[in-house]
């Protein structure tokens, strides 16, 4: 469905510094949400959780965000407050704040004597995790936001890829971190029960990088105030204060919108598989054991934390790559990069070597910059400046459900699979593979 003008085409050419520190703060943001991603099995599992159950807490995630980003988006739409930044940042800094707090309690889950597999301590990491993720969701927002409300057409290229850039260092930072503090001889193992002071670190460095990225946004951008930003976008100013209802806006949303939601489904039920599962994997399959609280599977947690490193760095260059592809072929290169990553997945499964298993999340990487290249690029390119910030917050359910209906599966799909962590990778393989299928059924449009 067309809308009345397409998003950033009456916006004014930026200067490369503005656009950098619009997207800085997201340096920060990602690394706390990398962090939670790359460690939270960890956690869990070292603090007792039963693999089989592990699915409960990787709900809580994608839950938060698919209630909070819409709301995000629905009342920064409509928000005007210039001391405290304007229209989005406002989120960001009560976002950074909530982070902050929670990524200083997280990892001493195991640390207030709750006792090993406990319900009180497992209690305390899940609403912890609840808790880091809505603020993390809260920060992350604005920053998606603000390339749509200040980015004209010709910079939104440069724009994103400036934020996947940035994103990509900041899972690279969060990844290496525990195997780098480890490195330096910080205590990589702890008492039964409670988490090793180099995921601790970690997460106390992360916050710090946190805060300070985040207020480098904060006081280096300024955005259009709502006469301004009705000017640049050609709508009024009542336009969103008004509507805004979000099944009205589903109904209207352009075909686009449907069908990389359709992808983008496939894409994140098999990475939730890779975010759960990835540390028992590597703990079976090269350090050949299963126990949360023995030196082999800390060992294989940090090396998880390289691999995922691997991957974001595979990622940044294979994002160049796919910036050189032309638009006619960008559906060749969205499905080619997911296919890439279905291999990566299901060659976990045959790997007993460390440094083999590198190859193995470079294809995975491959396929997280196809996801995080394409999807919002064609949606905004469908989208006016009307409602912005709502539609991107719906379509972020594009992203939460589907990790939502993955972990309710996983109670039925784990023990089907034998109770074994490494053969959910040769699930998540080809649901991966049926996402890149699904590439075809996308149309690319443009608002007029």
């Amino acid at each position: 469905m067309s809308q009345e003008k397409p998003a950033g085409a009456g916006l004014p050419t930026l200067s490369r510094s503005t656009i950098w520190m619009i997207n800085f703060g997201f340096l920060g943001v990602q690394t706390a949400f990398t962090l939670q991603s790359s460690q939270m099995s960890r956690i869990f599992q070292t603090i007792g959780a039963d693999p089989n159950n592990l699915g409960w807490f990787f709900i809580l995630p994608p839950l938060m965000g698919l209630v909070v980003q819409p709301i995000v988006g629905y009342y920064s739409d409509r928000t005007w407050a210039p001391k405290l930044g304007g229209r989005r940042l406002p989120y960001l800094l009560l976002g950074m704040i909530v982070a902050v707090i929670v990524m200083l309690l997280l990892p001493n889950s195991g640390s207030f004597g709750f006792g090993y597999g406990s319900l009180a301590a497992l209690w305390f990491g899940a609403i912890t995790v609840a808790f880091l993720d809505l603020s993390s969701n809260v920060a992350m927002q604005p920053f998606k936001m603000m390339v749509g409300d200040m980015v004209n057409d010709d910079q939104k290229s440069y724009a994103y890829g400036i934020q996947s850039f940035l994103s990509n260092t900041g899972a690279v930072l969060a990844a290496i971190f525990p195997f780098l503090f480890t490195w330096f001889g910080v205590k990589n193992i702890a008492p039964k029960g409670v988490v090793p002071d180099s995921v601790k670190v970690a997460f106390y460095v992360g916050a710090a990088l946190l805060i300070v990225t985040s207020l480098f946004t904060v006081f280096r951008v300024h955005e259009y105030d709502p006469a301004t930003y009705a000017k640049y976008h050609g709508i009024t100013e009542e336009d969103n204060k008004e509507g805004g209802n979000w099944l009205t806006l589903l109904k209207n949303a352009p075909k686009a919108f449907w069908t990389v939601t359709l992808v983008q489904f496939f894409c994140w039920f098999a990475f939730q598989y890779l975010w759960t599962y990835s540390a028992g994997a590597i703990a079976k399959n090269v350090w050949d054991t299963t126990n949360a609280t023995s030196a082999g599977y800390q060992a294989a947690g940090n090396w998880y934390g390289v691999l995922a490193a691997v991957q974001s760095i595979a990622a940044v260059v294979w994002s160049y790559v796919l910036a050189k592809v032309p638009n006619k072929y960008h559906k060749f290169g969205y499905a080619g990069s997911l296919l890439l990553g279905a291999f990566g997945f299901i060659s976990v499964f045959f790997i007993h070597d460390q440094w083999t298993l590198i190859i193995s999340y470079i294809l995975v990487g491959i396929a997280w910059a196809g996801m995080n290249t394409y999807p919002l690029t064609i949606v905004t390119n469908a989208l006016s400046g009307k409602h912005m910030g709502t539609y991107l917050g719906l379509f972020n359910g594009s992203i939460c459900l589907p990790q939502i209906v993955a972990s309710l599966l996983s109670f039925a799909l784990f023990p089907l699979f034998g109770h074994s962590q490494v053969n959910m990778f040769i699930l998540g393989g080809i649901v991966l593979a049926l996402g890149a299928l699904s590439v075809g059924t996308i149309k690319e449009t443009y608002a007029e």
